[in-house]
């Protein structure tokens, strides 16, 4: 891939993610869904493991902040270690990829976030405030603080966890001899590379 290709996969990962959170809401299937779509590839399952992860997990907010746990969730299904490896060393390898990778998205939110617990993003975005999704009148006003309008809020939170979880794939792929090829199927579906 060359560096104009790679740039544009990343700026539509961020396009996509910011999108998704803005007209579809979900946090983290919205990374997830950016990161897939920019890639062409397509994993339901791990959108739809993503889907009760939104707002901290279960808009509990206290938990991971969606983009952050969605750009996480894909790195991991392309370089984590599967059932199947393990009790193996290549499955702790794997393992320890996977830890890395996540390590490289959270230090990229805490840098600009300050954290990557959702109440703590929407203290950075919200100018110290934060909103328990959990009750209606919150929600509102959450919403009405401009959460899925505004271009400094939550949108972009999820677009950077699509755009830094895109950037570091890329990063690996390049790292290990791959292309994006080695792990799509004629269907446009994930698979694991042989």
């Amino acid at each position: 891939m060359d560096k104009k290709e790679r740039e544009t996969m990343v700026q539509k990962a961020y396009d996509l993610g910011f999108k998704y959170e803005r007209d579809y809401r979900g946090c983290a299937q919205c990374a997830i869904a950016g990161m897939y779509d920019a890639m062409g590839i397509k994993n339901d399952a791990v959108y739809k493991a993503g889907s009760g992860l939104a707002g901290g997990g279960g808009e509990c907010t206290t938990g991971n902040c969606g983009g952050y746990t969605g750009a996480s969730m894909v790195l991991a299904s392309f370089f984590g270690r599967t059932r199947e490896k393990e009790a193996s060393e290549d499955g702790r390898a794997d393992k320890y990829v996977s830890f890395r990778m996540t390590r490289a998205v959270h230090d990229k939110f805490v840098e600009k976030y300050d954290s990557v617990i959702c109440e703590g993003v929407q203290k950075t975005l919200y100018h110290g405030k934060s909103y328990d999704l959990r009750d209606d009148d919150q929600k509102q006003a959450f919403r009405d603080a401009g959460a899925h309008h505004d271009d400094d809020k939550c949108c972009m939170a999820v677009g950077d966890g699509a755009r830094w979880g895109m950037e570091i794939l890329l990063d690996e792929l390049e790292s290990q001899g791959m292309t994006l090829d080695d792990f799509r199927d004629a269907n446009g579906d994930q698979k694991e590379p042989v």
